[in-house]
């Protein structure tokens, strides 16, 4: 676990941008959220939050605030939690205590344009020692259905630790490192909750969820069963335990702005063994709450250690 002293340097930092302009603008429309530095006020809506769970569906983050508030018992009888970008129908985003569920969509493109407009929110707001988790669906590779993964690293396609981006017609590279203390505290929290099978090993990142990940059953296909094995028996030899399509940008995005920041998943289906997830939807749906439990749990005891 963290010490004292290190989540007291911890939360005296400030979230930053690797941005000189934003500092010159006199107003920031975050388009996609519906909100304005000039009709919001960022520091008194955010400014409290300490950690931030993102996630694919609206959905799925609002249930997510539900649990939270319970949780931390911070619930209210016929109390709703409302959607604070309800003026789009981009994203969503609700909040309890200091606590914001955001969701993100579906793969690299839409999650990134969210991290630009959700870090530059916790920027106007002056959050400080903000914690930052990505809670989603994966498909494993030789885990059995319903495992959690803790992401030590997001690698792509090939296998490298890294997030490849065309910027101005050059091509930029950025590292997709992780805070490991937050992996090692995340999978202690996960063994005295001791309720599902969790590990932490690679994430792999694709820019598709068919022919990316070596799918045989999409509308397009090039290649066999046998070379689908291979090549995924290499991606587990190479230490990959899941495959997703956000957690390249989000490692790249968080780490270069210096927020501390993790991935948890669990997986629906164990890629070795198919392509098509078929598990009954009552089994999917516990399933999906897994990390959800993991970081609550998490939260919860952080808070009490506070």
């Amino acid at each position: 676990m963290a010490s004292s002293g290190e989540l007291e340097n911890h939360n005296d930092c400030f979230v930053k941008l690797c941005n000189p302009h934003v500092a010159t603008m006199k107003e920031d429309v975050l388009y996609h959220f519906n909100l304005s530095t000039t009709t919001h006020d960022f520091p008194a809506m955010f400014g409290d939050v300490k950690f931030v769970c993102v996630g694919g569906s609206p959905s799925r983050m609002k249930a997510f605030i539900r649990y939270v508030a319970s949780e931390l018992g911070l619930d209210r009888p016929g109390v709703d939690y409302p959607n604070i970008c309800a003026g789009t129908d981009r994203y969503a985003m609700f909040k309890v205590g200091p606590v914001l569920s955001v969701s993100h969509g579906m793969g690299i493109p839409s999650i990134a344009i969210m991290l630009h407009e959700l870090i530059k929110l916790l920027y106007h707001a002056r959050c400080s020692g903000v914690t930052i988790i990505r809670i989603g669906t994966s498909g494993g590779i030789g885990l059995e259905p319903g495992s959690v993964v803790i992401t030590r690293q997001a690698v792509d396609a090939c296998f490298k630790p890294e997030f490849e981006q065309v910027v101005l017609g050059k091509r930029v590279v950025r590292s997709t490192d992780l805070d490991e203390q937050l992996a090692q505290e995340l999978m202690q929290w996960s063994t005295d909750l001791s309720e599902f099978t969790t590990v932490v090993g690679n994430t792999m990142c694709t820019l598709d969820f068919y022919e990316g990940q070596g799918r045989l059953d999409g509308a397009l296909c090039s290649y066999t069963e046998k070379d689908k094995q291979e090549y995924l028996r290499a991606a587990y030899a190479a230490g990959v335990r899941n495959i997703e399509m956000e957690s390249s940008v989000f490692a790249a995005m968080c780490s270069a702005c210096g927020l501390r920041a993790a991935v948890v998943c669990v997986t629906l289906l164990n890629r070795l063994k198919g392509d098509q997830i078929s598990s009954p939807h009552e089994v999917l749906a516990e399933y999906q709450q897994r990390p959800q439990r993991l970081v609550g749990y998490f939260i919860k005891k952080c808070l009490s250690m506070a």
